[in-house]
Order: C-alpha cells, then structure tokens, then sequence
C-alpha cells in the first residue's frame, strides 16, 4: 500500500492521473470513480493517484457537524489501493488550503504539485473556497490547461445516488444490509479487546468488548458477525447498547464468538456486520438470557452460512 501523507515527496514527480475526493467508506460510487482512474492509468501508463483530506474539512469549517467516519485513514488507503490504484496523498487540511480560489487550487495542487494530465471525478465534486467550484468549472480550467476530464455518473440503488451520507443513515439505523450493498462488502467496525464487567463468562457466553473504535457504531441491537482473530474465523453474536437485564446502561459493544476461547485481551478485533437479529431487550432472569444468546449464536452461524468476507453475498 502507498499512503503517503503531504506533498513532501511530490517534488519533481512525473505526470499523473488524479481523482480528488474524501473517499469514505470508499463505497461503489467511490469504486466506479476508481476503476475509471485506472482505466486512463493504465491506457496511458501513467500513475493513478488519489488525493483526499485529513482531517476531514469539516473538522475546521463547521467542527460541530463533522461526520462520523465509516472507515479509519489508514482502511480507507487500503481499499483505495486494493483497486488497482498507486497512491494515496492524504492532505494535512488546514485553512491555507480551504482559502484557495477554485483558480488557485487547481493551478497551485492539480498543476503544480501533480502535475495531473487528466481528472476523474463524481458529479458532486467541488472545490476552493466555500465549495464554489464544480465540476463544470474544473471542466474549463482542464480545457484551457489541454488536461481531460472525466465526470463518471453517480450510481444508483433503489433511485438513489449511493452516497457516505446515505450509508451512514443506514448504519444509523441498523440497517448493515442496505449499507452492505452500497458499500460493496460488509460494514466493519475495528476496537481493542479490554476488560469487561465479565458477565458473560458466568453465564456460558464469555464476550470480547471492544473499545477505541473510531468509526460510526451501528444502531443498538444484536447482529450476525464475521471476524477473524489469530489467523481463525469466527461467528460473531454483536450486542450493541447497553445490558438492561443487569440494569448497566452504558453503551457498549460486546461480541461472543462462537467456538473460541482464551484471552484476547488487548489485541484488536475487527466485525463485519452481516444481519441484524433483533432489538435488545430486558430478560426476567438470567436462564433466560442463556436460552436468546443461545439462539443468537443459531442465527449467526445461519447468517454466515452463505457469507463471502471478500464481498456480500
């Protein structure tokens, strides 16, 4: 993977292909961009690079409604190169960038630190100050610059543009599958193994709780996961929310993998969320609880009879 964060290294670089973007989630319309990108690469054997933002620019320009990532900076690089693309620039955002004109920023970073022959872009794309270039604007300053431009058409589902918004709405609210299907694989979310109120152990279904996860937790309720721990792949029963039965009403996330054992305290665990089962709920007495965790399990390892961890099944 070539991640690089800067343009440090951009000094005397040859022409490139590049796509400017967030990127997040890096979703099927991202991925139509993408394969675009390469295509031109590869017709003209020029590096693809990509350029995207970190931290998102919403984190100056409107800090109180930044949105919540769908994936880390560093699974967004992987995705983006695991389609056949050579570079990933991450831009450290600050306000030297956000208060370039459309003018400035295409000259000053398509131009001079690219050196970019040729664009692909989304039709939602804008750039400079206030977000007061389009696609439109980009498309004159390529004409004038003899650089090409292609604008690849937004992908649809059920009528509507697959957007990072639009998932995250989703996920929101539980919805892992309609998010699967746009993002083209299923959500994941990443934490660190620590130590629980261990709860689980005493009743038979021990649980990995997961914290330091920086991107957007799915809605509360019980799903069917995928992960993959010390090389082995495991069904993974999700509670997501706090555990009325105990009177605990802190939110957490706790996955019990079925068939594994020992300790993984400290290291990190990644789900990728297949289904939504059910809503939590208030047990009237713990053997209770046993038999719905017992079912869970069921229904996870169902879920995941027909699961492709390379994409949805």
């Amino acid at each position: 993977m070539n991640r690089e964060q800067g343009f440090h290294r951009l000094k005397n670089e040859r022409a490139c292909l590049l796509s400017i973007g967030n990127f997040d989630g890096v979703h099927l319309g991202h991925q139509a961009i993408l394969a675009a990108l390469r295509k031109h690469s590869q017709q003209r054997n020029l590096p693809s690079v990509v350029m995207t933002f970190e931290p998102h620019p919403a984190t100056l320009l409107k800090p109180t409604f930044i949105p919540p990532r769908l994936t880390t900076p560093a699974r967004k690089a992987e995705l983006i190169c695991s389609l056949g693309i050579d570079r990933v620039i991450e831009y450290p955002t600050d306000w030297a960038l956000l208060g370039l004109s459309p003018r400035d920023f295409f000259d000053q970073i398509v131009l001079q630190k690219f050196h970019a022959v040729g664009l692909v872009e989304g039709p939602n794309f804008f750039f400079g100050k206030g977000r007061s270039g389009n696609t439109e604007t980009l498309g004159e300053f390529c004409r004038q610059a003899g650089c090409f431009l292609e604008v690849v058409l937004p992908t649809l589902q059920a009528g509507e543009i697959v957007s990072s918004s639009l998932i995250r709405e989703a996920i929101s609210q539980g919805q892992v599958e309609p998010a699967a299907s746009m993002l083209g694989r299923h959500y994941e979310i990443s934490g660190r193994v620590s130590i629980g109120a261990q709860r689980g152990r005493t009743i038979g279904f021990p649980t990995a709780n997961l914290e330091e996860i920086f991107t957007l937790i799915p809605a509360e309720g019980v799903y069917a996961a995928e992960t993959i721990l010390n090389n082995q792949t495991y069904a993974a029963a999700v509670s997501i929310g706090p555990n009325p039965t105990f009177s605990d009403g802190r939110l957490k996330v706790e996955a019990h993998l079925a068939g594994a054992s020992g300790d993984f305290y400290g290291q990190n665990l990644t789900l990728k969320f297949v289904k939504r089962l059910r809503d939590l709920q208030k047990f009237s007495s713990v053997n209770e609880l046993q038999d719905q965790i017992q079912k869970d399990v069921t229904a996870t390892k169902a879920a995941l009879a027909n699961f492709d961890p390379e994409g949805v099944s």
